[in-house]
């Protein structure tokens, strides 16, 4: 994958449906087909078209998948968690140009000086881990967040407001793996930026495209 990574045109524009190059490389790994960059298809780029084609003809999927995190092993046979007897029917990433899916939260300490930009900590319902995010907006009660990882805590001069225990009441974001459903459809889906890779489940209320909205959402793994 990183040799992959290392041959794209490395713009990170997210036509392909990914934030980065080296995400986009990952898939490519997984599945061999490098269509979805529309850089490729410029004339300046056929001799690095031709060299990325000689190298997946050379290099078989089942050599690439031991390197790739364990949200992405044995995509072709089923999205698994860390548990991999739980199947998702598609992993979830964020839309293009993101840098997470989005997530609707409800504190129930119900805070009321939440501004878009803050930083929040909290720990949602169901699920064991802190998380820190970045808030998009906030609107009756319901904070839209981008997750921002727990990398934050390493430095003293971060700056978050404490919101305790929330509700995850939806998700946004696009497919990256695994099948597309339908509208009112219930679903298992891995979000791509759980830090557990856990299987979720929620009901799908619109779909456009890869992108989806998902709610109804229950954090406990399925069989």
């Amino acid at each position: 994958m990183t040799k992959i990574s290392r041959m794209l045109p490395g713009y990170n524009c997210g036509e392909c449906g990914h934030r980065q190059c080296k995400d986009y490389a990952e898939e490519i790994s997984i599945k061999g087909d490098f269509g979805k960059c529309p850089h490729l298809e410029l004339e300046r780029f056929v001799d690095t078209r031709a060299e990325i084609k000689e190298f997946l003809s050379t290099h078989i999927i089942e050599d690439r998948v031991e390197d790739l995190p364990p949200a992405c092993q044995g995509c072709g046979e089923g999205i698994a968690g860390l548990k991999g007897d739980r199947k998702a029917d598609f992993s979830l990433g964020p839309i293009p140009g993101e840098p997470s899916c989005r997530e609707d939260l409800y504190p129930f300490s119900r805070p009321e000086d939440i501004e878009p930009g803050d930083f929040l900590r909290y720990r949602a319902l169901g699920c064991p881990v802190i998380h820190f995010a970045r808030v998009m907006m906030y609107s009756k009660g319901i904070v839209t967040v981008h997750l921002a990882g727990p990398h934050q805590l390493l430095s003293s001069e971060f700056q978050y407001k404490d919101v305790g225990t929330c509700m995850v009441t939806g998700f946004e974001g696009a497919v990256n793996n695994g099948r597309i459903p339908d509208v009112g459809e219930t679903v298992k889906f891995l979000p791509s930026h759980c830090r557990m890779q856990q299987v979720h489940s929620g009901v799908i209320v619109h779909s456009e495209g890869s992108r989806l909205r998902i709610e109804g959402i229950d954090l406990k793994i399925w069989r």
